[in-house]
């Protein structure tokens, strides 16, 4: 289960949660642990490795004590406080008037509420962390950590307590960005960002929060793997570290051996709540640009290019002749927005995108959001096997959701019409008439060979292809006719292809590409 860390106090009185004793807590484990590893090296029965290969193995950074004393005071707690509106821990029995026990549960619960037994508005606290990146006041925390709250507080290492105002939160990545006015006469300390991309797997690290409201803690662990997708928003890039982190730790820093910030902790994987060495942080990398469009302009502005894309499967890389799968597949170019006006088109392979190769599919959501609004970039694409170098211009992301409604589909079909059809790939088309126009509902603009059914268990099925659904190209050639695409077919089984690539068009017009293996 993933967790966010922040560690939230009793509703009614707001002092902190007492602390679990559940085994996940329990330094003992720990400790068995160690005393076991120590006398398997002792007894040498952990023979794979030679003496200096254990030293090296389990010598982990002689001290990071100059270190933390740098940055300790840079890190704060962050308290939040809000009301919470009144409800009734026993909601009023749904009665009908005039029933016999409609008088006797009013007078029931009239009756509690005036001995005080339903719950009243109350406070409700909790805590995080926090650090500072500007001597003027600025503070770097996690948008959870303060999400609704009425009142926020930065408490200092030296005790002192300021209040702290919001200047802009992202959801899209979890970050919020305070700020505090320094008390005259008491400069606050201040740390700076490093560089998140140099990080490698096995890298020293060290995590600093406020672990269950206890106060400023660090704990020491290593990068345990780069770019993780947790599935909590569209830009997942994550750091993932076994430095133990806890509830409390939402917003604090990570720090490198040089003492720069190279993440954000953000979440745990744990059944317990307590840390089993799954963290979780925002790259530095990913979140200063964020940070300093929220201290610029109180909001995220993220680069935009107006496509649908889709992964590269293996079957879609054969298909295109790439080799491995790689870059993201563009399946819908949005009608005058960027990438059109640019040139790209469906099923483009993008693998380059203003300098940074697209790995896959996720890949280029995140490096477009980080692309400054207005600027001309270059994109490489693959295109009908052949690289092609194209120029535009980065629009900007509206956040809004899309309140497209539904089509109705409950309106009675008409009785099918006979056609002749074709089998192939474990579908049946026909050419598209204006009768399975209307039997689908397809839209006037569409073109393509229909979709009259599709065998169970083919691979058609699995790839999700429906009646109704129209072929719209073949490997990127434009098909109008079942012998269109039997034309095509034949000629890739010449070629020593092995699947065809599907540009399919649903009735609504939403594209995309599938790879299905010639009969």
């Amino acid at each position: 289960m993933i967790r966010r860390l922040f560690a939230q106090a009793d509703r009614a009185g707001g002092a902190p949660r007492r602390l679990r004793t559940d085994r996940a807590l329990s330094p003992l484990p720990r400790l068995a642990s160690r005393l076991l590893l120590a006398g398997a090296l002792a007894a040498g029965t952990l023979g794979l490795m030679g003496p200096s290969a254990h030293a090296a193995a389990t010598k982990g950074p002689d001290t990071v004590a100059d270190t933390a004393e740098r940055v300790m005071d840079a890190v704060v707690n962050i308290s939040t406080s809000q009301t919470v509106a009144p409800s009734r821990s026993v909601p009023t029995p749904d009665l009908p008037p005039g029933s016999p026990f409609e008088e006797f549960f009013e007078e029931f619960f009239k009756r509690r509420q005036q001995q005080g037994e339903d719950n009243g508005p109350r406070r409700v606290s909790s805590l995080g962390s926090g650090f500072v990146i500007d001597q003027a006041g600025f503070i770097v925390t996690n948008n959870h950590v303060i999400a609704d709250a009425d009142e926020i507080y930065a408490n200092f290492t030296d005790g002192s307590k300021l209040k702290a105002e919001l200047v802009g939160r992202d959801t899209k990545i979890d970050l919020a960005l305070l700020k505090v006015t320094p008390e005259e006469g008491k400069p606050l300390t201040a740390v700076k960002f490093g560089n998140s991309d140099a990080l490698r797997v096995g890298d020293w690290v060290m995590a600093v929060g406020n672990p269950f409201g206890l106060g400023g803690t660090l704990t020491v662990g290593v990068i345990s793997a780069r770019n993780r997708d947790i599935n909590s928003g569209p830009y997942d890039n994550f750091l993932q570290t076994d430095a133990a982190i806890n509830r409390g730790n939402s917003g604090g820093p990570l720090f490198n051996m040089e003492g720069d910030v190279i993440g954000i902790n953000t979440a745990i994987i744990s059944p317990s709540g307590g840390s089993i060495g799954i963290g979780f942080a925002v790259p530095s990398n990913t979140a200063t640009p964020i940070i300093a469009q929220l201290k610029e302009f109180g909001e995220a502005r993220r680069g935009w290019i107006g496509v649908r894309i889709q992964q590269v499967t293996p079957e879609i890389a054969e298909s295109l002749s790439l080799g491995k799968p790689r870059g993201a597949l563009v399946g819908s170019v949005t009608e005058d927005g960027p990438a059109a006006k640019g040139g790209l088109k469906a099923g483009d392979v993008v693998i380059t995108f203003d300098g940074k190769e697209v790995k896959d599919m996720r890949s280029l959501p995140i490096i477009v959001a980080d692309t400054p609004v207005d600027k001309e970039v270059d994109v490489v694409v693959v295109r009908k096997g052949a690289q092609e170098t194209l120029k535009l211009t980065v629009g900007r992301l509206n956040e809004a959701e899309s309140t497209e409604a539904a089509a109705d589909t409950t309106e009675k079909k008409p009785e099918p019409p006979k056609v002749d059809t074709v089998k192939l790939m474990g579908l049946e088309v026909a050419e598209l008439t204006p009768e399975l126009r209307t039997r689908f509902k397809i839209k006037d603009e569409l073109k393509g060979v229909v979709v009259i059914s599709v065998e169970a268990g083919s691979p058609a099925a699995d790839r999700g292809i429906a009646p109704g659904s129209l072929i719209v190209e073949v490997n990127q050639e434009a098909t109008g006719t079942p012998a269109d695409i039997e034309k095509r077919l034949a000629a890739l089984k010449q070629e020593g292809r092995r699947s065809a690539l599907l540009m399919v068009s649903d009735p609504q017009g939403q594209v995309r590409f599938t790879a299905l293996p010639i009969d």
